[in-house]
């Protein structure tokens, strides 16, 4: 059989056929109703159709950016075109109203007050804006993870090198005891100049969940702020910002809420607020109004409008139903290759520890060799992950993804162990 359709094959081993063409039913206005009494043998093919697919692979890389739906595609096209119809017209009478009303219900939807979050392109803009604005002075202590994404060590580097502040760096272990050794990793680092930890609510490269709220309390009780990568967080799993207890948080609504592509949000706690500079000068100068902090100049506006449409197919299907579906995913292949010899899994067995995303590696291949063959000889799609104590791919089913592929992997990666 050709390898694309193969995989498609794969794919639509549960797909009813009266099901297949079903985003009709988003067509009638804004109200996502699903159909009553629906069971999960029909709601995930369901939500399958609503997806456009390569056939080419199985794409178990959804960390990166999760592919939008095609309700909030085609929403997302027709903001494309009412701005460029309207034009300046728009931009000058209507793009603010829009992005706050659009910002009040981001802002409902994670849990937080309108004032204290702004929409910006993404967590590394987020969390960078905070980094490079902080009020820094020479001999000042900051805390991360070499676990950390990259873009914002090197922000903490280069303000390192231009304020004199220093960082610590402390390692987060791929399979904790409890929380408490977690908090204590953190915990020893912090002396009488440390000013800010910057923690992972989800650790991008392993998928391990961390205790944000505990983290939070006990750098509190020192006097030290933080800040939150939620870069996987924000429609991954179901959580309200107000009771994390953070200072600031950071997330890309791209990756797990499926806006289009370009989309983020940040949170700042208003009585941190007046601290930080902007990256960008704003005309508004009022210390705790976070519009101070959100000058991007002239951006795809449409984006933000886009992500009204998001929150609308998130709540037609669910947070709590998405969770669940994405953590029974995710322990499906995890619980049938942990016992497997040559296979490392390098994400924490207990369900409450992780969601979608995990990592597993092969004892016998580097994490390339292994990315490689996955596609070339199985057709399946990941990124392979090598530093910070974690060497295999990061593994991340979507919504979309069926147990079919995930046997079609599992089977794959017992090959390249037994090789």
């Amino acid at each position: 059989m050709d390898k694309r359709l193969f995989i498609k094959s794969l794919g639509q081993l549960a797909i009813a056929p009266a099901v297949i063409n079903s985003c009709s039913f988003f067509q009638d206005g804004d109200t996502f109703m699903l159909p009553e009494n629906i069971k999960e043998a029909e709601l995930w093919p369901l939500v399958r159709s609503h997806y456009d697919l390569k056939p080419d692979y199985i794409n178990l890389e959804s960390g990166y950016y999760n592919i939008i739906p095609i309700p909030t595609l085609r929403h997302f096209q027709s903001h494309v075109e009412r701005v460029n119809r309207e034009g300046a017209y728009y931009m000058r009478t209507r793009r603010v109203q829009d992005k706050d009303a659009i910002t009040a219900q981001l802002a409902d939807w994670v849990g937080c007050d309108p004032e204290e979050l702004a929409i910006t392109r993404n967590t590394t803009e987020s969390l960078d804006l905070v980094i490079a604005g902080y009020p820094w002075e020479k001999g000042d202590e900051a805390i991360f993870a070499e676990q950390d994404y990259g873009a914002m060590r090197l922000m903490f580097e280069q303000v390192a090198q231009r304020y004199g502040m220093v960082n610590r760096i402390v390692s987060v272990p791929n399979h904790p005891q409890s929380d408490e050794e977690i908090v204590a990793r953190y915990e020893s680092q912090i002396t009488p100049k440390t000013r800010l930890i910057m923690v992972c609510h989800i650790v991008n490269i392993t998928g391990q969940i961390l205790p944000i709220k505990k983290i939070c309390d006990m750098a509190h009780r020192h006097g030290v702020e933080v800040m939150v990568d939620g870069a996987h967080a924000v429609g991954h799993f179901d959580f309200k910002l107000r009771e994390l207890n953070c200072d600031y948080y950071g997330s890309s609504l791209h990756k797990w809420l499926s806006t289009p592509l370009g989309a983020g949000l940040l949170y700042v706690n208003k009585k941190s607020m007046p601290k930080i500079w902007p990256l960008l000068a704003d005309a508004n100068s009022t210390p705790d109004d976070i519009h101070r902090l959100n000058h991007t100049g002239t951006h795809p506006v449409h984006t933000d409008l886009a992500i009204r449409n998001a929150l609308d197919y998130i709540n037609w299907l669910g947070m709590e139903r998405k969770e669940k579906r994405l953590r029974y995913l995710q322990q499906y292949w995890t619980s049938a290759l942990r016992d497997v010899p040559n296979v490392v899994v390098n994400t924490p067995e207990d369900p409450e520890r992780s969601c979608a995303i995990a990592n597993v590696g092969v004892t016998t291949m580097t994490p390339k060799a292994m990315a490689k063959q996955l596609l070339d000889q199985h057709q399946v799609f990941t990124v392979a992950i090598d530093y910070a104590n974690v060497q295999g791919c990061r593994i991340t089913p979507n919504v979309f993804t069926t147990t079919a592929e995930l046997d079609h992997f599992i089977e794959a990666v017992k090959t390249l162990a037994r090789a």
